[in-house]
């Protein structure tokens, strides 16, 4: 299970320090975080608009879960780890 999640962890960091410094850069990497299931929070400096900006740092990945017991056969009760939320930071750089 820890594969899956930093693989993820790391597309998102080689496309944030990958992509050249463009417009799309901050709303791709953003997105493609928001798609596999992060609830992104965004450090900024300057105040312009999202597709302006430009990411300079992707981290402080975070998993919240919770046991849940499943129905099991026989006696033995069975609990399972599952994740109910997963957040980021994404530093941007807004200034220009």
């Amino acid at each position: 299970m820890r594969t899956i999640l930093f693989v993820p962890l790391a597309a998102a960091v080689a496309l944030a320090t990958a992509a050249p410094a463009s417009a799309e850069s901050a709303v791709s990497t953003i997105g493609l975080l928001e798609s596999q299931g992060y609830h992104v929070n965004i450090d900024r400096v300057g105040s312009a608009p999202l597709d302006r900006c430009v990411v300079t740092s992707v981290r402080n990945p975070q998993e919240q879960k919770r046991l849940v017991q499943v129905d099991s056969h026989g006696d033995r009760d069975i609990v399972v780890p599952v994740v109910v939320r997963r957040t980021i930071t994404v530093s941007l750089d807004c200034s220009r």
